[in-house]
């Protein structure tokens, strides 16, 4: 596929897939199917890398590539690595995905990634004050913005509940090894919610990744006092997302 000025190649990395698509930045549009490459393991640089390779050369890519990661990402390096080999930690995440694709490739945190593409095109577009978007996977992301600016890698899925990591309590793998109902595991989300409510005051929370297809099955238990809403861009929201901060980075 040819790369045009507005068209960059999204991918999105998470815990259990890979995920990519070229983009069209104007509309937020996908440009072809997303594909998707389980995430390997270890999900070492070199295993990734190699994977989001993979990922180009099944699009023929040769343009612009954005990049959502499951880490605090500054300047392009990972600070921490959450669901991804610790390996990561202190690596320049940007040079490893360059020099495998021969492409130039910006990077920054998956949650963060999702959550730009739904206040440009999604949820949060024209929405003011505090909004809060949560991805709900493998793990759990924030990003947070206010009237509409960024404030990166704030990484709310790890602060403490119970005892145990949020994200070890109630995110979407948990729901699965526990084999948890949607409601049960409503139930545990909601306490999340309550606990970043509390810390932010949100006008608004969109709920993102694969569990936001499932919202209409466990909103009914949710009791917060912030107006919640599924993300309109579904688990695209993240390959959106990179190819957006590519673009204008």
């Amino acid at each position: 596929m040819t790369k045009a000025t507005q068209f960059v190649l999204g991918i999105d990395v998470g815990g259990s897939g890979i995920k990519g698509a070229p983009v069209d930045i104007l509309s937020g549009e996908l440009l072809a199917k997303r594909h998707r490459i389980p995430t390997p393991q270890p999900a070492s640089p070199d295993q990734v890398a190699a994977t989001v390779f993979e990922l180009v050369q099944h699009f023929n890519w040769n343009g612009l590539i954005g990049c959502g990661f499951p880490a605090v990402v500054q300047h392009g390096v990972a600070k921490t690595a959450s669901n991804i080999d610790n390996s990561w930690i202190g690596t320049n995440v940007e040079v490893v995905l360059s020099q495998a694709t021969g492409c130039k490739v910006r990077v920054l945190n998956d949650a963060d990634a999702a959550g730009m593409a739904e206040m440009k095109f999604g949820a949060g577009k024209d929405q003011k004050g505090v909004v809060i978007m949560v991805t709900v996977g493998t793990g759990i992301g924030t990003a947070i913005f206010s009237n509409g600016q960024l404030l990166p890698n704030t990484e709310m899925g790890h602060i403490q509940l119970h005892g145990m990591n949020a994200e070890k309590y109630a995110s979407d793998a948990t729901r699965k090894r526990l084999k948890l109902t949607r409601e049960e595991w409503a139930y545990r989300f909601n306490i999340y919610l309550k606990e970043i409510e509390k810390l932010f005051w949100p006008d608004l929370f969109i709920v993102g990744g694969g569990t936001s297809k499932k919202f209409n099955l466990f909103s009914e238990v949710l009791t917060i006092k912030t107006p919640i809403v599924p993300a309109m861009l579904l688990n695209q929201a993240g390959t959106v997302g990179a190819a957006l901060h590519a673009y204008y980075d």
